[in-house]
């Protein structure tokens, strides 16, 4: 049985969530239809497109995603305190660009005057849309949805497009964090339908390859900054430096693609020192991170803290997380 929604995140525990969505019957709905001869490939597009503008409207920053032919991968960092210190009209006019809202809320950003009773009913709204505007539920039932109405348009018909439930694992350290994200970016590699991390078309490491190879370096605005270790700033970004994660994400593409004996080359990257992980296991962890870790993802020691706030009584992985992360 599915363990309820409210189970599987905690944001006492980690804001980092590695989650997964998938086509009905897994078919092949975003890609080349093998029974049909009928291409779909816009559709990944639309997805992609549809992320860029969620990024903005959702205090929910996305440090990676691959959208593949009949699912996608999002790694996502909920940032829960930005929406607790967000001002009313930044809550409205962040509704305002995906959802409808109400007449008070309209008049507000209009500068009109507004009765009592409208201001206590814009109130109440705010309040609401503040805690939806942080809550992962949301951002992929706005996702999928649109999507789903697209397709179902364009294919003159009418059910489901996507499966009932995403799932949803949390990675509660930097080791699940980054291996999860390599893992995400390194798929269209995996499955061959790409042999460098700068051709995966519709990946966050594209973007994040195309914009260092542009000269001076910027992140590109729809993914979450990576600002290194140790960096003080106000910045919430992801502790290791753009061209180290590109660095080993390159250099686990390679391995993946060219020793598929399980060969290790040398010259390993210098962030696997950094995470305390082994080449051979990040190989491993790169290429079957989500059969591995089912439902949580983290060293043991990470496992041992958030037991209770996930309100489990054994760390499940354990014995993955003791081999794999250390």
């Amino acid at each position: 049985m599915p363990k309820a929604r409210k189970l599987q995140i905690s944001l006492d525990a980690t804001p980092y969530y590695h989650v997964i969505s998938r086509c009905v019957r897994r078919a092949f709905l975003c890609g080349q239809d093998q029974f049909t001869g009928r291409n779909f490939e816009h559709r990944r597009q639309w997805i992609e497109n549809d992320l860029e503008i969620l990024s903005n409207v959702f205090f929910i920053d996305i440090a990676a995603y691959a959208i593949l032919s009949n699912h996608y991968h999002l790694v996502l960092h909920v940032n829960k305190s930005a929406a607790e210190k967000a001002d009313m009209r930044d809550i409205i006019e962040r509704w305002h660009r995906r959802f409808a809202g109400i007449e008070a809320s309209h008049k507000y950003l209009a500068h009109k005057p507004l009765e009592p009773y409208e201001k206590n009913q814009l109130s109440a709204w705010v309040d609401i849309w503040r805690v939806r505007l942080f809550d992962i539920s949301w951002l992929m039932r706005t996702l999928n949805e649109k999507t789903a109405r697209k397709a179902n348009q364009e294919d003159e018909c009418t059910g489901r497009f996507w499966e009932g439930r995403f799932k949803s694992i949390p990675l509660l350290d930097d080791q699940a964090l980054l291996s999860c994200m390599s893992y995400v970016d390194l798929n269209p590699i995996r499955a061959g339908t790409a042999s460098t991390p700068e051709t995966s078309d519709y990946t966050s490491i594209k973007l994040r390859a195309k914009s260092f190879a542009e000269g001076s370096y910027r992140q590109p605005e729809q993914l979450m900054p990576l600002l290194g270790p140790n960096l003080q700033t106000e910045t919430i970004g992801i502790s290791i430096k753009p061209q180290d994660y590109l660095e080993l994400v390159n250099w686990t593409g390679r391995q993946i693609r060219d020793n598929p004996s399980g060969r290790i080359n040398t010259d390993t990257p210098p962030a696997l020192q950094q995470l305390n992980i082994s080449p051979k296991h990040w190989i491993y962890l790169s290429t079957q991170f989500e059969s591995r870790f089912k439902g949580i993802a983290g060293t043991a020691e990470s496992l041992k803290q958030t037991l209770k706030l996930f309100k489990l009584v054994r760390r499940p992985n354990l014995k993955n997380s003791r081999l794999l992360f250390s």
